[in-house]
């Protein structure tokens, strides 16, 4: 048997060390993805800790069938999901500069971080910043992102929109992209 086979059969016998062993492998991974979907480090904790309850509660599910990676992750992010449902809320959302539509963008040679990546992500407005990570990160359709968080998928198209310009505006205001010329398609 392979290490991560040990660690499965003793995690699903509930063992506190292979619960140990699988959590130094996976979490690093695993924050990374909590911290593309909340909004602050304190939700990004939260998310974590309610993931990995979830993965020891659920591991006897894993059939072995695809990454035990993927698994994991698809957990995480429906935990970051149905949190976002239950504390949806009214928010105001920051106005979008509409000069910004139809502008070609001069990109510099500065290179972003994936840091300084994720806290312009973690800026976003709530809604925004999850169809964006469903749908650019994740790599869901906008029919998908729609059924997930009962959205039409016009808003979610919407939305992705609004949040790719926001980050557009702050690529600018760091200095990661030049405006251009306004072009004329």
């Amino acid at each position: 048997m392979s290490e991560l086979s040990d660690i499965l059969k003793g995690c699903r016998r509930g063992k506190a060390s292979a619960q140990k062993r699988l959590y130094d492998l996976y979490s690093a991974e695993m924050y990374t993805v909590c911290c593309y979907y909340a909004g602050n480090k304190m939700e990004a904790d939260d998310v974590f800790q309610e993931g990995f309850v979830r993965v020891f509660e659920k591991v006897k599910q894993y059939k072995g069938e695809g990454a035990l990676g993927g698994w994991m992750r698809r957990i995480f992010v429906n935990c970051a999901l149905e949190r976002f449902r239950k504390e949806r809320r009214v928010t105001l959302y920051p106005e979008v500069d509409d000069s910004l539509l139809g502008v070609a963008y001069d990109y510099t040679d500065a290179m972003i971080n994936e840091k300084t990546l994720l806290s312009f992500i973690r800026e976003l407005p709530p809604r925004y910043r999850m169809v964006f990570n469903l749908y650019a990160i994740e790599g869901y359709s906008h029919q998908e992102v729609a059924a997930i968080m009962g959205i039409s998928e016009g808003t979610s198209k919407s939305n992705l929109a609004r949040a790719r310009r926001i980050l557009q505006q702050k690529l600018m205001q760091h200095g990661f992209i030049k405006r251009g010329r306004v072009s004329s398609i």
